[in-house]
């Protein structure tokens, strides 16, 4: 019996050691497994290196920004300076900014009489004017509006200092009468609320009609020629 214990005492000796080299075993089995585990956490690091390669594409992407966003024309002040409006087109010329004289035009022979009106541009910027300007003749029997020739109107563009001139054709009183005595001109830019007076040039009379006669008239701009 005793013999008996010992054999089974020595088996469970024999047991535990060989569970236990195995365990050892399996240790080393897991420590020989960190080396690959560290090389996976390098080639994360390895993707920070490779966000910093996405950073410095970033870069060039940047250094392509100004030609991609057009920033020198989003800065560009010649587009947005007082001189242009937003779709980049020369504004419109106001009353205060011209300077605006009338002459007598008229050529000998002719059977009508012409006034010649010359608008400068005394503003310091290029402006535009477009259309016909109103015209009002003042006489001793009220306001007599000019009518249009129905003539083109181009726009015109006026550089500081530059001019344009337009004209107003009358009839010439011949009738032999005192007629309608004429006292003032007065002359309301394209596009514009504020008029000026001036003295009037022409004839000192029209004829006295009932209407059907012919009438007082203003040409487009550019119609009487360019001023001196």
């Amino acid at each position: 019996m005793r013999v008996h214990k010992l054999t089974i005492a020595a088996m469970a000796l024999a047991a535990g050691l060989s569970l236990t080299a195995c365990q050892n075993d399996d240790a080393g089995t897991d420590q020989g497994a960190a080396p690959p585990a560290a090389s996976t956490a390098s080639s994360s690091t390895g993707g920070s290196g490779s966000t910093g390669s996405d950073q410095q594409g970033g870069t060039d992407s940047a250094g392509k920004t100004p030609a991609g966003t057009g920033g020198s024309d989003g800065t560009g002040g010649t587009g947005a300076t007082g001189g242009t409006d937003e779709n980049g087109k020369a504004a419109k010329c106001r009353t205060d900014e011209l300077e605006i004289t009338a002459i007598d035009a008229t050529v000998g022979g002719d059977h009508r009489g012409t006034v010649a009106v010359d608008l400068k541009n005394g503003g310091g910027r290029d402006c535009s004017l477009a259309d016909h300007a109103g015209v009002d003749l003042k006489t001793d029997s009220g306001t007599l509006s000019a009518e249009r020739t129905g003539e083109p109107a181009p726009l015109v563009v006026l550089k500081d200092g530059e001019r344009t001139t337009f004209g107003i054709t009358y009839p010439i009183n011949d009738s032999g009468g005192s007629g309608v005595r004429i006292t003032g001109l007065e002359v309301t830019p394209p596009d514009e609320t504020k008029s000026v007076t001036l003295d009037w040039p022409g004839g000192a009379t029209l004829p006295v009609t009932d209407g059907s006669g012919t009438p007082v008239q203003v040409g487009p701009l550019g119609s009487a020629g360019q001023g001196g």
